[in-house]
């Protein structure tokens, strides 16, 4: 199972890939991450009770990194919770680098089998819980 670790100015977040159950969307991801894509990037969108919400170079909420993937949400470990990392996007195969990670699972459940659940907080959870509005990711360090 292959991690990475979110770094941001409140602290650290690792994550633990879900690769079995949504291998391309882990690839896409752990590719930018590698680029550096992330890095200095803000965390545009953060709603209590609900998602923080990163990876749009424009900062808007309206960008991406230039292509599309297909949604993955038939396997296992599609359930949003507390720390699910989820592929963002703007229907049905629009996804490309915005994700978001889950405050909870009383929020979220209604994206299962909507979102693409990638991964999930294994330590550093309670930074979800400290990441505001316009929060800078300063990198994400993929361990293979």
């Amino acid at each position: 199972m292959s991690t990475a670790t979110i770094k941001t100015a409140k602290g650290d977040m690792t994550v633990e890939f879900f690769d079995t159950d949504a291998p391309l969307t882990v690839a896409n991801f752990c590719k930018l991450a590698k680029s550096g894509f992330y890095d200095g990037l803000t965390f545009h969108r953060v709603l209590p009770n609900f998602v923080i919400q990163g990876g749009c170079p424009k900062g808007t909420g309206t960008g991406g990194p230039g292509w599309t993937i297909k949604c993955e949400t038939s396997g296992g470990n599609q359930r949003h919770d507390r720390g699910v990392l989820s592929m963002a996007h703007a229907g049905k195969d629009t996804g490309g680098s915005q994700f978001f990670v889950c405050h909870s699972r009383e929020g979220t459940a209604h994206l299962d089998r909507a979102h693409t659940c990638f991964g999930k907080v294994t330590k550093g959870v309670e930074v979800v819980d400290k990441i505001k509005a316009g929060d800078k990711i300063v990198s994400i360090e993929v361990q293979d």
